[in-house]
């Protein structure tokens, strides 16, 4: 009797054994063909670029540009616009006309200062070419280690906003050196209301998904946020986001380099409701 109750435990262990493996098995190729199958997008999001017209390789090209045409389609009743600085050198803004050759450019923002004293060495022209043809957009770069109020007048002093164009916009996507976060808030917060005194309207403030969950969504949630997010498997922005940068490596007739691609969280018509009135 003993022998049979071993025997038969011996074969419930091998059995418990066999669909283990089996499992495992499944999962392993699963996941292998998952991977095989968004190798692209996988090989691409994990990849490092920056901004300043660098060369991505052909398959991460690829998946870029499914990506953007997903978002294109996602959100095809909504309006998109591009943002652009100095790195993108001179722009034949006569060929800026849309995006994949899907959807029209109706808004452009450019960058025109940063810091407490540099002015964007491509602003003023890019500025006065993009004046009758799109809504316009103009944002200050923020430096955290610089005086807040200086950068503040630096942009004052430099950009003149009329009726139709965005509010000022802040862009903060740096964690101080010499200071707490605790004090980057605090200049933060100088910056934006000095420059609301100054233009009689709220700005917006632009930064990275990660760096507005942890520094800035609880403290500024009274101003309205356009987040940079190139998450591939992200296909819709949040509701409380004014602007989603979903891509900054497309490819834009006119424009040398990668582009930053926005899409406005609303219509045409509601964004003209949240641009500058007076």
């Amino acid at each position: 009797m003993r022998k049979k109750s071993n025997s038969k435990k011996r074969k419930s262990s091998f059995e418990r054994k066999i669909v283990l493996f089996s499992i495992v098995t499944l999962l392993v190729t699963f996941s292998c063909l998952f991977i095989y199958q968004n190798r692209d997008y996988i090989l691409y999001y994990l990849s490092f670029k920056s901004k300043n017209g660098s060369e991505i390789s052909p398959a991460n090209k690829k998946a870029n540009q499914e990506h953007i045409d997903v978002i294109l389609e996602e959100y095809k009743n909504k309006i998109f616009g591009i943002d652009v600085s100095e790195y993108q050198g001179t722009i034949n803004w006569n060929l800026v006309t849309n995006i994949h050759n899907k959807k029209t450019i109706q808004f452009v923002v450019v960058r025109a200062t940063a810091g407490k004293n540099k002015v964007d060495s491509n602003y003023k022209e890019n500025w006065n070419n993009i004046k009758s043809k799109y809504i316009r957009g103009a944002y200050h770069y923020y430096r955290p280690n610089e005086n807040s109020i200086e950068q503040a007048n630096n942009f004052i002093k430099n950009v003149t906003l009329s009726k139709g164009d965005f509010p000022p916009i802040l862009d903060i996507e740096k964690l101080p050196k010499t200071q707490s976060i605790d004090s980057l808030k605090v200049g933060l917060r100088r910056w934006l209301e000095k420059v609301e005194s100054h233009y009689k309207v709220k700005p917006i403030i632009y930064s990275g998904e990660s760096y507005y969950t942890d520094f800035l969504e609880e403290e500024f949630s009274d101003y309205p946020f356009w987040i940079a997010n190139y998450n591939f498997w992200k296909k819709n922005m949040d509701s409380e986001w004014f602007l989603w940068q979903f891509t900054e490596n497309a490819t834009i007739n006119g424009i040398i380099g990668p582009v930053d691609v926005n899409v406005f969280n609303g219509t045409k018509s509601e964004l003209k409701q949240k641009c500058i009135r007076f």
